[in-house]
């Protein structure tokens, strides 16, 4: 069973269809006894780092992830979850994130011709192939939207990368730890390939 954390972020429901698409049960939940019984757990999410990490603080839910990850559950951020994951974010200064790794979340700077937020399809390279990419071709596109990017203090964890008026660390794998910037859930076959990656991790 796949626990997709819900504490009304947005984009939840299009990441349960994914889940369920690839033959996984998942349920929608921010029940502690669900995700701790969970094969897999996902956090997803659109918004702000701030408004975010209130909600989780409100629902109980920050000691649950940290119980996920010392429990050894994969656990896999996207988008604004791979945010919250780290340290701070330049978008609400003062707010600490969960710090499950060590980073910090930056503005993406601004550049002639390049638009933020930045939305749309941008390809992928990899530094250090990870296991969420496993059969996907370097240079396949994922689907992004964000005007906030991570940089990781760890290099090491760093498995996929793109380009937007920057280098964005795009995807990260630490043990059973997995995080995207962008939606797999929204990049038609190769997102699938990758949920389903890491589904099978």
């Amino acid at each position: 069973m796949v626990a997709i954390i819900d504490y009304d972020a947005g984009n939840i429901r299009s990441v349960e269809k994914a889940v369920v698409l690839l033959d996984h049960e998942a349920v929608v939940t921010r029940k502690s006894e669900e995700i701790l019984s969970a094969d897999h757990v996902i956090l997803p999410g659109v918004g702000a780092f701030g408004d975010a990490m209130g909600k989780l603080h409100g629902y109980g839910l920050v000691s649950v992830i940290r119980e996920v990850v010392d429990k050894g559950i994969p656990l896999l951020g996207i988008c604004l979850g791979l945010q919250l994951m780290f340290e701070s974010s330049e978008e609400a200064p003062g707010v600490e994130g969960l710090g499950l790794l060590p980073g910090k979340i930056l503005r993406i700077p601004d550049a002639d011709g390049l638009k933020v937020p930045h939305i749309g399809w941008n390809s992928l390279t990899f530094p250090e192939r990870g296991r969420l990419f496993r059969g996907v071709p370097e240079g396949s596109y994922v689907y992004f939207v964000h005007s906030y990017y991570l940089w990781a203090k760890e290099s090491q964890i760093v498995k996929a990368t793109t380009e937007y008026g920057t280098l964005i660390h795009a995807s990260v794998e630490k043990d059973h730890v997995f995080a995207c910037q962008f939606h797999p859930e929204k990049s038609s076959e190769v997102g699938l390939r990758i949920l389903n990656n890491f589904l099978d991790s």
